[in-house]
């Protein structure tokens, strides 16, 4: 992102035993994200995706929770608001934290993540895609495909009005 943010790099933190690490790439961010996680990375998905979101960061900084301390899974930046996320791992995980930071803290339960399951699972399918194929998109070509799609649109429908190339159908010539 060119617009400076608090948080742009995670604190440096040991991995939870038990859980998977999956690093990615974030356009959004310009850089690799580490998920410790199958959640975390779900979440990732989301705030990637999300074009409200305009800046976040994994693993910020952690929290006093009752006796102990708890690593916040992320930071975002939406509208010049910031928010701190936790990932409530089970239904028995009790979250009461108190920050000395201004920044309010919003709790991200299984069902949320239920809940945008058709989107997080489309979505880590296409996003490799436009990891591997962002230095061939042209500024313009990209505006010009948000200002096509005014509202949901198939796939194949955009394809076809941004073809490049050859247009005509091929033809295939039998020799005797």
């Amino acid at each position: 992102m060119n617009k400076f943010s608090r948080f742009q790099l995670p604190i440096h933190s040991i991995r939870p035993r038990g859980e998977r690490l999956i690093e990615v790439y974030s356009i959004k961010l310009q850089r690799r994200v580490q998920c410790f996680g199958e959640l975390a990375y779900q979440l990732w998905v989301l705030l990637e995706t999300n074009p409200k979101i305009e800046s976040f960061c994994e693993r910020p900084g952690s929290f006093e929770i009752g006796s102990g301390k708890r690593l916040a899974d992320f930071w975002t930046l939406e509208n010049s608001q910031e928010e701190f996320l936790l990932i409530k791992r089970s239904s028995l995980d009790l979250i009461v934290c108190s920050t000395a930071s201004d920044i309010p803290i919003r709790i991200i339960t299984l069902s949320d993540l239920a809940a945008s399951r058709f989107w997080i699972n489309n979505w880590q399918r296409f996003l490799p895609l436009l990891v591997t194929y962002r230095e061939h998109m042209s500024p313009s070509i990209l505006r010009s495909i948000v200002k096509f799609i005014k509202e949901p649109t198939q796939l194949s429908r955009i394809e076809r009005e941004f073809v490049t190339g050859d247009r005509r159908p091929r033809q295939i010539c039998l020799q005797k």
